[in-house]
C-alpha cells in the first residue's frame, strides 16, 4: 500500500479504470468484406485493395464506397482497374444517394455518396 501511495504522489496522477472496448458486430464485418472505402489515399493504393478482393478465391464481386470529394477518386480507381489491370471486369450497378452528416460543430449537412459495384465473370 505504501509503494502505491507513493506513486500516486511522485506521479500525481491515479491509476483510471480501463473502459471496455465495444464488441465487433461479427454480421457487418461478414457483409462488408468485400467493400472498399475510398478516402484521401493515391488512386493506386484503391486499385492494389480491389486486386486483392479479386484474388481472393470465391471473389466474384467488390463494392467501391465514396462519400463528398472523394467520388471523384472512386470513378478514377474503378477506370483505372478496368482499363489497365483487370479488362474483364464489369460495372454491375451504380447506387447515388445523399447521407445527412452531423458536423463538429453540432450542425448537419448533406453530402453525397456513391457505391459502384464491380463484377467478374
Amino acid at each position: 500500500m505504501t509503494e502505491e501511495k507513493s506513486k500516486k504522489e511522485a506521479t500525481g496522477k491515479e491509476k483510471q479504470p480501463r473502459t471496455p472496448r465495444p464488441k465487433r458486430n461479427t454480421e457487418a464485418s461478414q457483409i462488408s468484406e468485400n467493400v472498399v472505402f475510398i478516402g484521401t489515399k493515391p488512386v493506386m493504393s484503391y486499385v492494389l485493395a480491389c486486386m486483392t478482393h479479386f484474388n481472393q478465391p470465391d471473389s466474384k464481386k467488390v463494392v467501391v464506397k465514396a462519400r463528398g470529394r472523394a467520388i471523384c477518386r472512386a470513378v478514377d480507381t474503378i477506370e483505372l482497374l478496368r482499363r489497365a489491370f483487370m479488362k474483364n471486369l464489369q460495372l454491375q450497378g451504380i447506387s447515388i444517394y445523399t447521407e445527412e452528416v452531423t458536423r463538429e460543430e453540432g450542425r448537419k449537412s448533406n453530402v453525397s455518396a456513391i457505391e459502384l459495384t464491380l463484377t467478374k465473370p
